[in-house]
């Protein structure tokens, strides 16, 4: 099915920039410094519904999305390769569904793996963005796998846990 191109799902297809020029495949090869200190591409990766507070220019996923998401394997495709760009900001891998830690995984780079910070809500955001864009099964992959990885080799906190939790739902 041929759908509208919305500027989430233009932007998605390479087709279209962001809110400031980027596109798609420049942001999925930006240096782990550039993903961890700018904070207006996460909403474009990984869209949600609701607004976000912070970046008031990024496209919220509407019901015309979701169904571009079900209907094309392709942009599914492309947000598992966001999801993949994130995953190894984090120090994870993954194969097919299965997320897992790369060898390299430590707290003093990865971040994440403390109490709390923005990474938990970029974490609670790609979870729930997963399941709205019709990976419900990756979505609940990454939250077992942030939760997991995260009680092992980390002190992420329990509310972090229960959001992520929430998230897939």
């Amino acid at each position: 099915m041929d759908h509208h191109a919305t500027p989430l799902i233009a932007f998605y297809r390479g087709e279209a920039s962001d809110h400031k020029g980027r596109q798609i495949d420049e942001l999925w090869g930006l240096s782990p410094f550039w993903l961890e200190h700018t904070h207006d591409y996460i909403q474009w990766l990984f869209p949600i519904p609701e607004a976000g507070r912070f970046n008031s220019f990024a496209p919220t996923l509407t019901g015309d999305d979701r169904q571009a998401f079900a209907d094309d394997a392709t942009l599914r495709a492309r947000q598992q390769t966001s999801l993949d760009v994130m995953l190894s900001f984090f120090g994870l891998e993954r194969e097919n569904e299965t997320i897992t830690a790369t060898p390299s995984l430590n707290m003093r780079e990865h971040i994440w793996l403390k109490a709390g910070g923005h990474n938990h809500l970029r974490i609670s955001r790609m979870i729930r963005s997963l399941a709205y864009c019709h990976q419900p099964a990756l979505a609940a992959s990454l939250k077992d796998g942030v939760i997991r990885i995260g009680q092992e080799q980390g002190i992420v906190s329990d509310a972090s846990i229960r959001y992520w939790r929430e998230a897939s739902k």
